[in-house]
């Protein structure tokens, strides 16, 4: 059985707003970045689990076939085996799905920095108000 437990906030989805300000969508960004670690984290102790439990199961099934038991229960035990065998595969590829999710929001994270914390630092350090984005562009 598996040792991952249920956190208390369910996993649900962070709800959006429509808050673009450049340190609104730093804290997104970073938000993503670490929430797809953390699912790439247990999606790898899931995989590792998954193999070994496959790798159990085969063992387990060339034990019932030395001891002569009932043919269909080898037959079911090696089910068992390659269905854990199956899902550790895709079980893999949603693991560097994650990884490659996380990657991509802290190579955005560091784009968005590089293309729009200079207009950012002019933004707030004048005290007069400044249009909102977009009003130019009417």
């Amino acid at each position: 059985m598996s040792s991952l437990t249920p956190r208390p906030d369910g996993g649900a989805a962070t709800p959006t707003d429509s808050d673009n300000r450049y340190k609104a969508v730093q804290h997104k960004l970073k938000a993503l970045g670490r929430a797809t670690d953390l699912a790439g984290n247990e999606l790898g102790a899931l995989l590792g689990g998954m193999r070994m439990n496959a790798q159990r199961a085969q063992g387990l099934a060339v034990d019932i076939a030395n001891a002569e038991l009932d043919r269909k229960f080898v037959e079911m035990t090696n089910q068992v085996s390659v269905a854990l065998g199956g899902a550790a595969v895709q079980m893999h590829k949603l693991h560097e799905s994650a990884q490659e999710v996380s990657g991509l929001a802290y190579d955005t994270r560091r784009t968005h920095a590089r293309l729009y914390e200079g207009l950012d630092d002019i933004r707030s350090s004048r005290r007069e108000r400044t249009p909102k984005p977009g009003f130019f562009a009417h």
